[in-house]
């Protein structure tokens, strides 16, 4: 049964990655990149990582792609003149593509297992045992790769100031609002106070 799954699981993932660049549509390639996610997650799950697989749909399903889908779909790109140029960039990308072909088979035809290999996890993993995979991952990532965590973090927040830097633009005609100036203004000034007798109105200079 778990044979079944995996192969089940591993067959929508990579039809639905080959989908993601095939289909012309883009809101159609971010359903398909969901559906790759979502059958990630089964083989995480697969795998006795439950934590990683709930980690890949909650922050990659619920967030990253779905913000994918509605900057697709707000933006409105006419992906129909962003092709226009396709065919002049095809022979470098055909020789990239090719590259990265060769690399991958002689990967695949080389690699191979060291019998010792399967050893080294198990006796690594000895002291966390009786815990769970929320609290193993937790204690391996604030431990001994607790520099790398902070250290991802800190280019994440760089690259979303950056981000934010390269976009805010400075548009004339737009009114901004100025905190000091509101708070230094005298109440004479701006608000005035007027006894309206009853059932006469307000004066049409007033008005």
């Amino acid at each position: 049964m778990t044979a079944l799954f995996f192969y089940l699981f591993s067959t929508v993932a990579v039809a639905s990655a080959f989908m993601v660049i095939a289909a012309r549509n883009p809101v159609h390639s971010v359903l398909y990149l969901i559906l790759a996610f979502v059958n990630a997650a089964g083989l995480f799950i697969l795998l006795g990582a439950e934590f990683l697989a709930m980690l890949l749909v909650v922050v990659y399903v619920g967030a990253v792609a779905v913000l994918f889908l509605f900057v697709v779909m707000m933006l409105d790109v006419d992906f129909a003149e962003l092709r226009q140029g396709f065919l002049q960039y095809l022979p470098i990308g055909g020789l990239i593509g090719l590259i990265f072909l060769v690399e991958l088979v002689l990967v695949v035809s080389t690699w191979s297992i060291s019998p010792d290999a399967l050893q080294v996890p198990l006796a690594s993993n000895a002291p966390l045992e009786g815990i769970t995979n929320t609290e193993a991952i937790g204690r391996v990532l604030y431990t001994r790769y607790a520099y790398f965590f902070q250290a991802a973090g800190l280019i994440l927040l760089v690259a979303m100031i950056g981000a934010i830097v390269l976009t805010l633009r400075e548009r004339a005609g737009v009114k901004r609002q100025d905190i000091s100036a509101q708070n230094a203004r005298d109440p004479k000034e701006v608000l005035t106070l007027h006894d309206v007798p009853s059932r006469k109105g307000l004066p049409e200079s007033v008005s």
